[in-house]
């Protein structure tokens, strides 16, 4: 199934989170391999919506907060392309599709 509905993917997980350089856990670099940075956030957010457009979500655990789904495939970047996992929330509270994180795929 495609994640359809309204999606929230907040500007801060990508210029204060996804492309920050940190000490751990530093998707930065990883994202940097496909020509994603700082300078390109709205790059990385397309990639990210193209990769639901196109790939199928999986349901992968529900809390007091939502469920949570999982959407593996191809993040095509500006350089090369990255296999990648995204996670999701379905709210509770208002159905809205929240993006939760990103991550290599292994």
């Amino acid at each position: 199934m495609k994640l359809q509905g309204a999606i929230l993917i907040p500007d801060a997980k990508l210029t204060e989170y996804l492309l920050v350089p940190r000490r751990e856990d530093d998707k930065s670099k990883f994202l940097a391999q496909a020509g994603f940075t700082a300078a390109n956030p709205a790059q990385l957010k397309e990639a990210i919506l193209n990769l639901i457009q196109t790939c199928d979500a999986a349901p992968d655990r529900w809390n007091k907060y939502g469920t949570y789904y999982r959407v593996e495939g191809p993040l095509i970047g500006p350089s090369d392309t990255l296999a990648v996992v995204t996670v999701w929330i379905e709210r509770t509270t208002d159905n809205l599709i929240q993006f939760v994180t990103l991550k290599p795929k292994r």
